[in-house]
């Protein structure tokens, strides 16, 4: 299949370069050319070609057999014998999928030994959970964890692979997705089954947070995912549910890794956990100065909650990156978000939307964050929080005589 120009019709008009989403047709000397390694055959040059000057026939793509392919992958990532939250929330989310599908949900994870929280897995929403075992696992290494997930895709032939979108799992599902020739939808905030196709939508933040894509997967499998860590809900731990664990040595010879690892350096606690946190104050602009900040802290300290902030802040350098919130931040599901001084951009009401009560402070009225916010505050967060302060601490006075 290729893609024919008529250099006797073609006029140079333009129209079928700025058409092509892959940059395939190209004008020199006032003709259109085709650039066959960069063509998908999408067939939108031909299209908007209204002198007839492109021609072409597009193949019909057709969807292949799946039907061998069942079942949920997670990827349970751990660190030092613990799992990591995101895996107990991926579990969650996989559970609804699979049942959504009527199949299974298979946990898999890797380790230098194996701990003695596998069942967690199980009570936390998997039906199998395989455990691969080798003294070389003990910290994570790019190549030896794709060989690995790709031959525990090859073996379980999963309809849907789920990682987390933590450092780890951006760096180990596009490394995966390319060994298997996937269709991958990095940080994905939704995750559902269509009623009539049964495949998988992925919705996620795209064009800066500025609208929310729901993307297929139809000529791949598994459908892969990685899904933003804070996003999904776990389900209760049910101690009743049974399912198959299986702890097996793995032999890694046959993996060639490129790097080796002298050190291993563990970085401080920085005492910030926004992630389990019942009740977060966060601040935007205004809290950049010395003054907003500590009105902030005061607030916080009085309702004993966790500090948290927009980008802006950030960048400013009156907190640090562990304290941001949103889309380019961290995603929260406290009971209470105190949101001072915050406008309510898309951005950083991608990372809210879990949250069980959201109060917002704000002396512009008609500030987007109130079209989320459950009680709404319109005033100076200058005027506002030195009066909740003093509230809550009047409160709690009178509850310790």
């Amino acid at each position: 299949m290729a893609i024919h120009i008529d250099r006797d019709k073609c006029n140079g008009c333009g129209k079928c370069s700025r058409s092509c989403p892959y940059q395939a047709i190209e004008i020199h000397d006032k003709k259109a050319q085709w650039i066959e390694d960069r063509c998908t055959l999408c067939g939108a040059c031909l299209k908007s070609c209204k002198y007839e000057a492109l021609t072409g026939e597009i193949p019909e793509r057709v969807v292949p057999d799946f039907s061998n392919y069942r079942d949920v992958l997670v990827f349970c990532e751990m660190f030092d014998g613990s799992f990591h939250r995101s895996a107990i929330e991926l579990l969650g989310c996989a559970r609804g999928l699979a049942d959504d599908l009527s199949q299974r949900v298979i946990a898999v994870a890797t380790g230098a030994k194996a701990p003695d929280t596998l069942r967690d897995l199980i009570a936390h929403g998997a039906d199998e959970c395989l455990f691969l075992e080798n003294s070389s696992l003990a910290f994570y290494q790019t190549c030896t964890y794709a060989h690995i997930l790709c031959e525990a895709i090859k073996r379980f032939k999963p309809s849907i692979l789920l990682i987390a979108a933590t450092p780890l799992g951006r760096d180990l599902a596009p490394r995966v997705a390319r060994r298997m020739g996937l269709g991958l939808t990095a940080d994905c905030t939704r995750l559902s089954i269509d009623p009539e196709e049964k495949i998988l939508l992925q919705t996620r933040p795209a064009f800066g947070g500025n609208i929310m894509a729901t993307i297929v997967s139809r000529y791949s499998r598994p459908q892969a995912a990685t899904v933003r860590p804070g996003i999904m809900r776990p389900i209760n731990y049910d101690a009743t549910r049974s399912g198959d664990i299986r702890v097996e040595k793995i032999d890694l010879a046959q993996c060639t890794e490129f790097t080796r690892i002298l050190e291993c350096t563990m970085n401080p606690p920085t005492g910030v956990n926004l992630a389990s946190a019942k009740i977060v104050v966060a601040g935007g602009r205004p809290i950049c100065s010395e003054k907003g900040l500590a009105i902030l802290k005061d607030f916080a300290a009085a309702v004993k909650g966790e500090i948290a902030c927009t980008r802006v802040v950030v960048e400013e350098g009156f907190l640090s990156q562990e304290h941001q919130v949103g889309q380019t931040g961290q995603t929260v599901r406290p009971e209470i978000y105190f949101a001072c001084g915050i406008s309510g951009a898309v951005q950083h009401r991608a990372g809210i939307e879990g949250s069980r009560y959201i109060v917002a402070i704000n002396k512009d009225p008609d500030a987007p964050i109130f079209e989320v916010a459950d009680f709404a505050i319109v005033g100076d967060m200058f005027d506002v929080l030195p009066a909740l302060t003093r509230a809550v601490q009047d409160q709690q006075k009178e509850f310790s005589r």
